[in-house]
């Protein structure tokens, strides 16, 4: 099946007040869910669904000051696939400092009401994924917003299918990553930072790790000031907040991120 695209002027958007900052070639996608209850009817009524995006994009413009909607794309649970900024430009929906490097494509489900995407919707993310791949020279990665950024965006279902590599549901293939990532270490459920000197079996697997990574550090399990000093070197070297905490985040990063 052809992506299902619905164009800007078909839902009604209003035009964007400037010019977007051209997007040559990126990393991938960052998969985004809206943070907000979403009206489970959306699923039986498309017109609430070209509604919803409006809504979006006025929050963005009037909310937000951004000259749009911040994405790049939208899916919703028709399969249908709505053009927010489209290929090619600079979307705003992942964090600042983090847009270059993925285009953002979001997912009409939100923290309540309607949390679980339909097949239908996940089929279209993977269409918005394969038309950027095409149209915008979209890189292979496929992360979540909180990848990278604090947020619980995209939300624990979605995440939960971006980790296992955005497979089309019934096992009919993704467009996937190169290289899914595999299995590692959860992050231990506490921040790792100083001072003062933090000490455990989680301190040393990070430090471990970073040392697989070609940074200078000693395995001690002592998070001290030489740990910090890495991390914020990593935060930096990923574009990630900069604070020299080993939070969800950074620790994800530190077994998922490629190795440069």
């Amino acid at each position: 099946m052809a992506i299902d695209l619905v164009s800007r002027e078909a839902w009604g958007a209003r035009a964007p007040r400037g010019s977007y900052s051209t997007v040559t070639e990126n990393r991938g996608v960052k998969v985004h869910y809206t943070g907000g209850r979403v009206d489970p009817a959306i699923v039986n009524d498309h017109a609430k669904c070209v509604a919803m995006v409006k809504s979006i994009q006025n929050f963005h413009m009037d909310g937000n000051g951004w000259l749009d909607i911040g994405y790049s794309m939208v899916a919703c649970p028709h399969r249908k696939v709505f053009v927010g900024r489209g290929p090619h430009h600079l979307p705003a929906a992942n964090g600042a400092g983090l847009n270059s490097d993925h285009y953002a494509v979001l997912g009409l489900v939100g923290d309540s009401g309607l949390v679980q995407p339909p097949d239908a919707m996940l089929e279209g993310i993977v269409d918005a994924i394969e038309y950027l791949r095409k149209q915008g020279k979209a890189g292979t990665e496929i992360k979540g917003h909180r990848d990278g950024y604090s947020t619980d965006c995209p939300g624990e279902p979605l995440y939960a299918w971006v980790r296992k590599g955005a497979p089309r549901p019934g096992g009919a293939g993704g467009p996937g990553p190169q290289n899914p990532p595999e299995q590692h270490p959860q992050w231990p459920g506490r921040l790792l930072k100083y001072p003062p000197v933090m000490h455990g079996d989680d301190v040393r697997t990070w430090q471990a790790q970073m040392d697989k990574r070609g940074f200078t550090i000693d395995a001690d399990g002592a998070y001290g000031p030489a740990s910090r000093e890495v991390c914020l070197d990593f935060q930096k070297q990923q574009k990630l907040d900069a604070d020299g905490i080993v939070g969800r985040q950074t620790w994800n990063a530190s077994f998922e991120a490629p190795i440069t």
